[in-house]
């Protein structure tokens, strides 16, 4: 009787003790759990234009600025001169005193602002670039990459171009976000935003025709866009497209 009594004791007794399934706290798996990096949480659209605007310095353009960019100082004076010189000792066509023709004069279809680029510019056309391409809705600029302007010379000597229309060029955030609201299509970090790209057409010229040829020089990307009628052209990589 006593050793029936005393087995049943034994084994109330090994009930009892926790086996290895139950829940015993171990403080070093609770402490990786806490190590464990946890998921990067998703943007939203306003969160990314306030980082992209933290990331972008806030430069509008001033009245003073525009006066700065647009009256070239003595030394660019000077170099247009020889550079003037250099294109009259070139072209026998072209006499001391005669008027100089630009190579092709830039349009702004927002600001309704025009830009010659004349024979022999160099450097100091880049401050009137960035002025001229500025954001037409919140008014900044950016350095623009100054390669688009030997896209749009080559372009204009191509078709012999006294004119060429310009749709896009530096593109704020804030204006970029708003397009890509309104269903445009419109890349969320776009070329433009970098200060890389420039949309343009030229009057009587096919669409089709300069998209080849801009295609031809192998600069960067280049998008078709034969409902608006303008190409687009960028310093980045390599790609084609077609847009609306």
């Amino acid at each position: 009787m006593l050793a029936a009594v005393a087995c049943l004791a034994l084994h109330a007794d090994s009930a009892a003790i926790p086996g290895p399934s139950a829940d015993i706290f171990d403080p070093v798996e609770a402490r990786a759990e806490h190590l464990v990096p946890g998921a990067p949480r998703v943007l939203s659209k306003k969160e990314e234009w306030f980082q992209d605007k933290a990331l972008r310095p806030d430069v509008h353009v001033s009245d003073a600025d525009l006066a700065r960019w647009t009256t070239p100082s003595r030394a660019a004076r000077e170099r247009r001169k020889i550079g003037r010189a250099k294109a009259a000792s070139v072209d026998a066509e072209v006499w001391p005193g005669e008027r100089l023709e630009p190579v092709t004069t830039l349009y702004n279809v927002w600001t309704h602002e025009a830009l010659p680029i004349l024979p022999g510019d160099g450097h100091e056309i880049d401050g009137r670039f960035k002025a001229f391409l500025r954001d037409h809705f919140t008014n900044q600029a950016t350095n623009m990459d100054t390669r688009l302007v030997d896209v749009l010379r080559q372009v204009a000597g191509k078709f012999s171009a006294r004119r060429i229309e310009v749709v896009s060029g530096y593109r704020s955030p804030k204006y970029n976000l708003m397009l890509r609201k309104k269903g445009h299509q419109v890349a969320r970090h776009s070329q433009h935003m970098e200060g890389h790209a420039v949309d343009f057409r030229i009057r009587g010229v096919a669409t089709q025709q300069v998209l080849h040829y801009v295609k031809s020089l192998r600069l960067g990307g280049v998008g078709f866009y034969p409902h608006s009628q303008f190409v687009h052209s960028d310093t980045g990589p390599i790609r084609y497209w077609r847009g609306s």
